[in-house]
């Protein structure tokens, strides 16, 4: 189920796509960030030249990765107001994807020893509190999920012959629980907070493959030339420059093997290019990591953007003419 807003603003109505709209789409570009501000890294001083910058671009709309606070801050009530703030200071349209530091991280001492999937219900409340995006003008968006409820934050629209879709998806390995010893180290959880967060990953995990194949299968409809997935988690990807280890085995990683797995049928079905974003690592990266570092998923790139304390963001251009369909730009802030 998906839930569709009838009333547009004029800048809403100019951003749909139809059908087979890569034919006739208009070069365009948008923006990607995450991981900002982290207060214990004093990045409140460096956010409003990023801000500006972004405002002061060509994009039509940006995209955030996750991660409005740092992993060691609690996660009380005034970080999630104080983020829409933050996000309703932009010009245009931003969608916002869920990070672990708001949500799966919480239940760590140092961050107020909360309740996980209350936290995850908070911000299913008050980061969507309508179905178009944030920002000072919108964006309509489809939600999964209906307002306030499950998988309202995993969202889709399409713009110039491109999908893009957000997925919840966040770091400390999808929300997934390996063993006691984890559960309990630094926390304030009991096993039953444990068991009923991997009953959560299970859930959600579902419901992620499902949105992510409706909207593969949205994107081949419009004929699209392009599909972008946004999520917060680096998922882990096998490094070229360690032949002898596969680091995408690791079991921290265990949680993103089910929904990766599923993206990449995805990715082999579909003629277009697919650009894969996440956050989480902090480090500015574009590479082509599928399937292994010797063997190439041509049409699959992964782009991983900036983090605290690199308080930077990403431009993408997007021409669906071309073979590429998409060049990415960093773009460095300077500070005053």
């Amino acid at each position: 189920m998906f839930v569709r807003i009838a009333a547009l603003s004029l800048v809403s109505l100019a951003l749909l796509a139809g059908p087979c709209a890569a034919q006739t789409a208009k070069p365009f570009s948008f923006g990607l960030w995450g991981d900002m501000p982290y207060k214990k890294a004093g990045d409140d001083p460096k956010l409003p030249a990023v801000l500006q910058s972004i405002n002061q671009s060509d994009i039509l709309f940006s995209l955030y990765d996750g991660d409005i606070k740092d992993g060691s801050s609690k996660c009380t009530d005034e970080v999630y107001t104080d983020a829409l703030k933050m996000f309703n200071t932009l010009l245009k349209p931003v969608v916002y994807v869920p990070g672990d530091n708001e949500w799966t991280d919480c239940h760590r001492t140092n961050n107020g020893g909360y309740d996980t999937l209350e936290r995850l219900a908070h911000i299913r409340k008050v980061m969507f509190p309508t179905a178009s995006s944030l920002g000072q003008t919108t964006l309509p968006l489809e939600h999964q999920g209906k307002l306030g409820e499950k998988f309202v934050e995993n969202t889709r629209f399409s713009h110039g012959g491109v999908v893009f879709v957000s997925i919840n998806q966040p770091g400390s390995n999808n929300n997934v629980v390996m063993s006691e010893k984890e559960c309990k180290y630094k926390s304030a959880r009991d096993n039953a907070k444990c068991d009923a967060a991997n009953a959560e990953y299970l859930e959600r995990d579902t419901a992620n493959v499902g949105w992510i194949a409706a909207s593969f299968e949205a994107a081949k409809a419009q004929k699209a030339a392009g599909i972008v997935v946004v999520t917060q988690g680096d998922p882990g990807f096998d490094w070229p420059e360690t032949e002898e280890v596969d680091e995408s085995l690791d079991p921290a990683f265990s949680g993103f093997r089910n929904f990766m797995s599923k993206l990449i049928a995805q990715t082999e079905q579909f003629k277009g290019q697919v650009l894969f974003v996440h956050g989480d690592t902090h480090f500015f990266k574009i590479d082509k990591p599928l399937y292994s570092p010797t063997k190439l998923l041509p049409n699959f790139t992964r782009l991983q953007t900036f983090g605290s304390p690199s308080l930077h963001w990403v431009r993408v251009a997007v021409d669906a003419a071309s073979d590429q369909v998409f060049t990415i730009q960093p773009v460095i802030v300077r500070q005053p």
